[in-house]
């Protein structure tokens, strides 16, 4: 059956703001990605689910036509396509591997999005619902803090320099956590200057220029660089 205008974009309509409804959870968890891509996301699903039920009927066909359409092929290639785009959001640093949830997230979009581009509202609704318990209540039993943030913290130290443990220390005095770290000679350095690495972890409420200045007090700190953790 042939669907007005109306129709089609109010499920497109319904199948965005969902997506956008765990989008906003993963933005208020502070991660990379968040409302607008997984509004985005749940959006082009409907897009393309509507397409797919629907594009037979704008191509005027006839009867007598010798056309044979398979409807199902947009929506199956849908769900092989956002395997590559999740797959880029899982990250892995040494032995962690992060993302994985995100990447969850987004394949559940395309669910809600293809759902509500069928004009399965109900259970589109009641799937995005179940997609928000297990984001924010089953989150109580794992081991999550959104109340830590982890930054990448590079030091460069000069010939005169105390101990990296110096260093740890200091941070460890701030209340931080340092998780890794990793060190880089620099032999071709006339001064041969260390670098050293570390993954550090520390509440909100500290600002990153109490920790540079946490660094900074050590003795033969000459720089010091503090990055997102990627």
């Amino acid at each position: 059956m042939m669907m007005s205008h109306g129709e089609m974009l109010l499920r497109i309509g319904v199948g965005a703001a969902l997506g956008g409804v765990i989008g906003y959870e993963r933005d208020r968890h502070r991660r990379p990605v968040g409302l607008r891509t997984h509004l985005i996301v749940a959006m082009a699903a409907a897009t393309f689910m509507v397409i797919s039920s629907q594009f037979v009927y704008w191509q005027h066909y006839g009867k007598d036509d010798l056309v044979e359409v398979d409807t199902e092929r947009i929506a199956a290639s849908v769900v092989s396509a956002v395997g590559f785009l999740a797959g880029g959001a899982i990250l892995r640093t040494g032995v962690t591997v992060q993302g994985l949830t995100t990447a969850a997230g987004l394949w559940l979009v395309t669910a809600i999005g293809m759902c509500s581009g069928a004009g399965m509202f109900v259970e589109s609704g009641a799937v995005t619902l179940m997609g928000l318990v297990a984001l924010t209540v089953l989150r109580r039993f794992e081991d999550k803090d959104d109340h830590l943030l982890q930054r990448r913290v590079s030091v460069v130290l000069g010939e005169d320099a105390q101990d990296i443990t110096a260093v740890v220390e200091s941070l460890k005095k701030l209340g931080a956590k340092v998780s890794d770290v990793e060190y880089e000679k620099r032999l071709d350095d006339e001064k041969k200057r260390i670098v050293v690495t570390l993954d550090v972890k520390f509440a909100d409420t500290i600002a990153v220029p109490q920790l540079i200045e946490a660094v900074e007090t050590v003795k033969g700190v000459r720089r010091v660089v503090v990055r997102h953790h990627v």
